[in-house]
């Protein structure tokens, strides 16, 4: 029997999209926090520029990861999880290989504006921290 091609029967996921008020400032989060780089012609604008990309749309890409892209909304109703009030919908689960990279993590992630939603940094089987980023979309960061 023939095999198919799945590039014909089924969809490919192209990107990962984050709605957000302010492109520029979570794509320029998840740059620094990941070591992303952006689409050819979605870089930052040079200073007092202005920057028309970043009031829409921006696309990041990095090795082993499909891109992040950036859609501009009108306004954003954080999820409230763990409270069920405002479900979080998606969010990206994240490795590192132990709990001093685990620990290091944490602390960039919050020097860039991130804030921990949970800590489960002594849990024995899945040491692990939940974010928020500065939108409020969260995040994971785990030893896997």
């Amino acid at each position: 029997m023939a095999q198919t091609d799945p590039t014909t029967t089924h969809p490919r996921v192209v990107q990962t999209v984050l709605d957000t008020t302010d492109p520029r400032r979570l794509a320029e989060f998840y740059r620094a926090l990941l070591g992303l780089a952006y689409r050819s012609g979605d870089e930052p604008p040079a200073p007092g520029e202005p920057d028309a990309r970043g009031a829409d749309w921006l696309v990041l890409h990095g090795e082993g990861l499909w891109p992040l892209a950036f859609q501009k909304v009108p306004e954003i109703t954080p999820p409230t999880w763990p409270d069920p009030a405002v479900p979080q919908q998606l969010h990206l689960d994240m490795t590192v290989p132990d709990t001093a990279t685990l620990d290091a993590q944490r602390a960039r992630a919050e020097a860039l504006g991130a804030r921990v939603l949970l800590d489960r940094r002594e849990d024995p089987d899945e040491p692990l921290y939940v974010f928020a980023d500065p939108d409020g979309h969260p995040f994971c960061i785990f030893v896997g």
